[in-house]
Formats: structure tokens, sequence, C-alpha cells
């Protein structure tokens, strides 16, 4: 795939504006499994956006992090522009020429894979570099630590959607090398825009021998100011977390109750998003549009329909919506089952 291929993600509300009409404000989109109710930004000082970013800043964002995930103490820390600045620097700390990505999965990591050659099994279990997202976009399954018994290899977890259950992260696996734990900011915390992640290992693993480290490939400033200080701030609220959970987790149900009464599937997801199986995904996808909803199918299923959480002020129209659209929504009516 080149690089001026556009790889199917959520989001694209430019595109269902011009098909449907409407203005921006007017939309809700639930394409995405970003936190609805985001994290509060700060107050940022006036040098967080004219100076370059310094030490201290990073130094208590890292802090941080290490605080709120329990890093091991033998583990380092990378901040980067993103999860995706890091996805896409993943193949470079990587031995071989084959990985194994379970699929389907975010498509980010084998379009990062392919990109430096390596060929992408997605059955082939035993390869020394895996790649698995866990909780698995868009199905939510996890991953266990037998599935990750290949200790002469390197193993990355994508844990970008794991904040909302953090007793299944795998973060104590970094204490020693051959893992790399993702961790994205822009989920949980619901502040995409700010493009922050980490990547989480053995300094050994983060800088292979005869190669360059991961840390000197992302650069210096790599995150900015207004990123550094909102990132600490967040990650040092551990009560903010803690309610964002429980509010997540009794939207997420009352959506699953929502989709289940009028005829959809559930197939699984986190409390940022849920996975159902319909009758035709494109056709409810359709019918939501035309009321200014937009949500998630794939190229790869008829019958998939991923859903992110909605707003407070969101859920009377959902609600009318998925009742208009229910004549798509039956799972019985499903032409092919989801792969």
């Amino acid at each position: 795939m080149s690089g001026a291929e556009q790889r199917d993600h959520g989001g694209g509300l430019d595109a269902a504006i011009a098909r449907y009409g409407g203005r921006r404000e007017e939309w809700l989109d639930l394409s995405t499994g970003i936190n609805p109710d985001p994290y509060p930004l700060p107050d940022f000082s006036p040098s967080a956006w004219s100076a370059l970013p310094d030490t201290a800043a990073e130094k208590r964002l890292l802090s941080a992090a290490r605080g709120f995930w329990n890093v091991p103490d033998s583990a380092e820390i990378v901040a980067a522009p993103g999860a995706s600045a890091l996805i896409a620097q993943m193949p470079t700390l990587a031995a071989g020429d084959q990985v194994f990505i379970p699929a389907p999965t975010y498509n980010e990591h084998a379009a990062a894979f392919s990109a430096h050659g390596f060929a992408i099994n997605g059955e082939d279990a035993s390869l020394a570099t895996q790649v698995h997202v866990h909780p698995n976009n868009p199905d939510g399954r996890l991953f266990w630590p037998k599935e990750f018994d290949h200790p002469s290899g390197l193993t990355i977890i994508d844990e970008s959607f794991c904040d909302v259950d953090p007793a299944k992260s795998h973060i104590a696996k970094t204490a020693q090398p051959g893992t790399i734990v993702l961790k994205s900011f822009g989920k949980f915390w619901g502040l995409a825009g700010v493009r922050l992640g980490f990547a989480i290992a053995h300094p050994d693993t983060l800088a292979p021998k005869n190669r360059p480290s991961l840390k000197d490939l992302i650069g210096p400033w790599a995150v900015s100011g207004p990123a550094l200080a909102a990132g600490a701030t967040a990650l040092e609220d551990g009560k903010w977390a803690s309610r964002a959970r429980a509010l997540l987790a009794e939207r997420a149900n009352a959506l699953d109750t929502l989709m289940i009464q009028r005829g959809a599937r559930l197939v699984g997801g986190t409390s940022l998003f849920r996975l159902y199986e319909t009758g035709e995904a494109e056709a409810t996808k359709h019918a939501l549009c035309e009321q200014h909803i937009l949500t998630r199918s794939f190229p790869y299923s008829k019958t998939w329909l991923r859903v992110g959480i909605p707003p407070t002020k969101g859920w009377d129209r959902l609600i009318q919506a998925v009742k208009a659209a229910e004549p798509t929504l039956s799972a019985s009516k499903s032409v092919s089952p989801a792969p």
C-alpha cells in the first residue's frame, strides 16, 4: 500500500457531511473509540506554547505515566506525538522479515511492518515478532500471557484501549527485555487532538544493538509543551480516571440494551466502543447517517457495525435514530456471518 492511500479508520466526518449534509456541530460522531467526555484541559502557561519543551516538563510527564500505569522500575518510557508515531517505528526494533499480527485488528500495525518489507502472517504464531492489540480493535478480544510465549522474540502489545480496565494490562512484562507495551493518551482521556502516546519497555528492547534507539528515531522535543502539561495533569488525576471508568461502563451497558432490543447482536468491544452484528452494516450505517450520526462499518465484514459511546446530550438523538434504522439492524437477517 502506498503512503498516498487512505487506510480504513473511524472518523472521516468531512466525507459524511459532504454526502449527507448538515453542519459539523449537528453531527454525532460515534465512529471512533474516544471518550465523549474528555478530561478538562488545564490552564497552559504562555511558555508552554512559546518555548521549546523543557526537561522538567518531560520528567513530570514520564513520572506521572510511570505511576499511573505501575511501570516496572527496570522499564523505560518513551513519549511521542501519538501512538501512531510509535507504531510506525516498531518495525525498526524488530528482527527478521516476518511478523505475526492476528486479524482482524487495527490496520496501522500491518501497514507499518509492510512498509519496512515484513511479510504479514496472520496464522503462524511461532514467528519471533508478534503484535497484539489488547483489547483488540474492533472486537475487544483480550490476549493472555500464554499467547505471548516466544521468549526469544519481540512482542508488541498495543494497549490503547486498556485504560478502561487496567487490571488486564500486561505492563509487568516490560520489566524484562522482549516486550513493548504501547499506550495512547487520546482514547481514554478523550483528547485525541493532543497527540500523545507512550512506548514502555526494557531499555535493551528500545535500543537494539547496532541499530538506532527508539528515542533517537523519535527525535528531540517530540511532545509539545501543551501536550506535556495536559498529559501530566491527567495522568496524575486518579480520581477522574476512576469516575470515567464507571461512567463509561454504565453507558456501554445502556448502549448494548438499546441495540439488542432493536435486533442487533453483541459481538464484543470495550467500554469505549461496542461491536454489533447487524442484518446489513452498510445499510444501518447509511440509515444513521441520514440522521447525522456517524458509526463505523468494515470492508472485511458485511454485518459488523462499531458504535462509540455517545455523550450525555446525544442519547435521545441516538435512541430515535436507532428506532428509525431498526429494519436494517436485525442480526437474524444477516446475509453472511462476520469473519
